[in-house]
């Protein structure tokens, strides 16, 4: 071998042993990078998992018409959220408003009417603004087979005829007033109930022939009861709103029990219970 083809030969050999040192030293870069990133990563994840871990107890306080629908929304809750448990208070919106104003210890308001939530917001109980979550109508409840052949709202005046009405301080008592005065109409109930569940059981109990309620109840009652709508209810919708209360005890919760309110699947349940949407 002559001298100048040894000289090419080692040349090459030390440019292979460089371009082997530089391949080893790149995967070993490449490979302390990732595990770096993976490590950041996994820290990330680990850390948001834990910010978002909610616990404890969620204190709802809802009309009394988003009793059936409020209920599957909190066992969907729970279920999403282990250690977490929903409490209900289903009641008139006035009266839930009162206990509110008073002190009553509670996370979230779901009213059904503006106006009951405005007794809270005036009093600057809420931490965010109201949002309106669904509306709803108002139907007839007659019993089962409507025997008494009801089919317009007009007919409820009817002499001998037991109608049941919501009181006209809840928000169901004041659309059906609102209602009565579109068609110039006046009834005089054989009762004014606190709440509508309350009004529709008066007739689910066959003490009364008759009560103005909302579609929603009327589904909710299934065969207990038969439905009859009526056109001067579109003219006595009502919104309900939603809000976080102001003293909180489990304020993350609660922002998360209200988002799961106002989400697809929220609309899902709730559009399924015969609520519009709004």
């Amino acid at each position: 071998m002559t001298r100048s083809a040894r000289r090419t030969r080692r040349t090459l050999q030390a440019t292979g042993a460089g371009a082997a040192a530089l391949l080893a030293l790149s995967a070993c870069s490449s490979s302390s990078d990732s595990a770096t990133t993976a490590s950041s990563s996994s820290s990330s994840s680990s850390s948001s998992s834990s910010s978002s871990k909610l616990s404890g107890t969620v204190t709802v306080f809802a009309a009394a018409s988003l009793k059936e629908s409020f209920t599957t929304l909190g066992k969907e809750f729970e279920k999403e959220h282990p250690g977490t448990k929903v409490s209900f208070n289903f009641g008139g919106s006035d009266t839930l408003a009162a206990s509110i104003t008073g002190g009553a210890p509670a996370d979230v308001f779901a009213a059904a009417s503006p106006k009951t939530m405005a007794l809270v917001t005036d009093k600057k109980d809420t931490a965010t603004a109201p949002a309106t979550f669904v509306r709803n109508q108002l139907e007839i409840a007659t019993l089962p087979g409507n025997p008494g052949k009801v089919s317009s709202l007009k007919d409820l005046t009817r002499s001998g005829l037991k109608v049941v009405l919501c009181d006209k301080t809840v928000p169901c008592g004041a659309a059906a007033q609102k209602a009565l005065a579109a068609s110039h109409l006046k009834l005089t109930p054989v009762s004014y109930e606190q709440d509508v569940k309350g009004a529709l059981t008066k007739v689910e109990l066959k003490e009364a022939d008759a009560a103005v309620v909302y579609r929603t109840d009327v589904k909710a009652a299934g065969e207990k009861v038969t439905g009859v709508e009526f056109p001067e209810s579109a003219k006595a919708v009502n919104d309900y709103p939603i809000a976080l209360l102001k003293n909180a005890p489990n304020t993350e919760a609660a922002k998360a029990f209200i988002a799961l309110v106002q989400s697809a699947e929220g609309r899902q349940v709730l559009t399924r219970a015969g609520f519009l949407q709004p």
